[in-house]
């Protein structure tokens, strides 16, 4: 099976990914993004819009209309489940692959 281009996805998107399972505006994204790495990623507010343009851009995310017309709300479509999806998909058999080469640390 051929891999998706688009993979391996960064750190950054990963995690934006991840996010916006759960519809939220960039901002609380942001903080989102913080809190599920356990504060290892942290998102300046340009880089922030910049992947979320990049990521609307590919089909991996929508914005939807929310109850403030001044905030954009995000939301991860099918496609984004998708890849989000196959990259952890990668990310475990590179995993199992390193704890079958005597990797230690591995849960």
């Amino acid at each position: 099976m051929k891999r998706d281009k688009r993979l391996p996805l960064t750190e950054t998107s990963f995690y934006i990914l991840l996010a916006l399972k759960n519809p939220m505006h960039g901002y609380l994204a942001m903080q989102e993004v913080e809190n599920l790495s356990e504060g290892e990623v942290r998102i300046a507010p340009g880089t922030m819009y910049g992947a979320l343009e990049n990521l609307s851009s590919q089909g991996l995310i929508d914005s939807i209309d929310g109850d403030d017309p001044r905030r954009k709300l995000y939301r991860l479509t099918s496609q984004g489940q998708v890849l989000l999806e196959l990259e952890l998909t990668r990310l475990k058999k590179l995993t199992r692959i390193a704890a079958s080469h005597g990797v230690r640390g591995l849960s």
